[in-house]
């Protein structure tokens, strides 16, 4: 990769606000490009760099979340004329998607960060799935990024009204695309949000079309793309891990891997901004405790019998609220676990 310029990676002021006089002296400014299981490959503005971690900054992380991800900004120890660096710190992130880690453990997974323009991708086909684009909603909106929708595989729904109508309910305000990226159909509207030293990234389940639509973007096939299951329409994976690419006309996109489940590691205020109109009507339930679930004076519930709110959605709003609380629960144990092993850490390090 030729040299380029920070700004042209998504530096700001914000990030340089955060180094210290000394680190300017030792210390270059790299983003991370690619993650591996123990290493990664930063984009710095002398090129591309391999990196590992500073044995300090391993010992003292508190978990995944704290170690570098794909878009964070990092300030690492660099052999140029290696093409080796290491990373010592990790600046703090503007913004950042992330879910619970896949599977039992209580672990925030951190699916990129410092993102401005979040596509969440659907394909207008029988895998079309409203309370999954809720979900990623909820995500997106909890980031700090701006969420904006595409409908890929237009080419295979020659009447997409009905979905695309049915999702304007569910996302009021979120700008709405449908195109075919098989085609290039509806394409040239990305380029609205892909401008230089922005950053935007791409998340949905396999085989919605995300990396064939990041290939139309580069104009090469920079990933690998496999046909979706006949029977059912689902994907196979074929993006294995989170990977940030520069546009030939500038900008900067994330790719990211399907993902099967997702459960949004803090909903915070992404669960407003999401069910924005259940909470409104939430308001003026007899009970400020009503769980929406056949209690006498039940706003929602009344909304739901005169046809003005979707019970699926809904009955989505009450699931995730569910989830939400009960993650709730295992995050304060797991923060009581964290922080004592982390003062653990501390003590042993003063002792050596």
């Amino acid at each position: 990769m030729m040299p380029v310029e920070l700004e042209a990676l998504g530096w700001s002021a914000f990030f340089d606000s955060q180094i210290t006089p000394a680190e300017r002296k030792s210390l270059t400014p790299a983003r991370v490009a690619v993650e591996f299981k123990a290493t990664y490959r930063l984009l710095a503005e002398c090129g591309e760099l391999q990196a590992d971690l500073a044995g300090r900054l391993r010992r003292l992380a508190q978990g995944r979340h704290e170690l570098p991800a794909v878009g964070d900004w990092v300030l690492a120890d660099c052999r140029e004329n290696e093409r080796q660096a290491t990373i010592h710190r990790v600046l703090e992130r503007r913004s950042k998607v992330s879910r619970k880690a896949a599977g039992a453990r209580t672990e925030e997974q951190i699916v990129a960060s410092n993102i401005d323009t979040i596509f969440i991708v659907g394909a207008l086909t029988r895998e079309f799935n409203l309370r999954r684009i809720e979900r990623y909603l909820m995500m997106v909106w909890g980031s700090g990024a701006m969420p904006v929708v595409l409908l890929n595989k237009a080419d295979l729904n020659p009447h997409p009204e009905a979905l695309y109508d049915g999702l304007r309910s569910v996302a009021p305000g979120v700008p709405v695309h449908v195109m075919s990226a098989l085609t290039g159909t509806g394409l040239s509207e990305l380029a609205t949000y892909l401008k230089p030293a922005i950053t935007a990234a791409f998340v949905g389940s396999s085989g919605v079309g995300k990396s064939t639509v990041l290939n139309q973007l580069m104009a090469r096939e920079v990933q690998r793309v496999h046909s979706v299951r006949a029977d059912d329409d689902r994907g196979r994976h074929t993006t294995s891990s989170r990977q940030l690419f520069l546009l030939p006309e500038g900008g900067i996109v994330i790719d990211t891997p399907g993902m099967r489940e997702l459960q949004v590691w803090d909903p915070g205020s992404g669960f407003g901004r999401t069910f924005e109109d259940i909470e409104e009507l939430a308001r003026h339930c007899r009970f400020r405790d009503c769980l929406h679930h056949s209690e006498p004076g039940c706003a929602v519930e009344r909304a739901v019998g005169d046809g003005t709110l979707e019970p699926n959605r809904a009955e989505n709003y009450r699931k995730l609220q569910k989830e939400a609380k009960y993650l709730e629960r295992k995050q304060d144990a797991l923060a009581q676990i964290t922080e004592k092993k982390k003062w653990k850490k501390i003590h042993k390090a003063l002792r050596k």
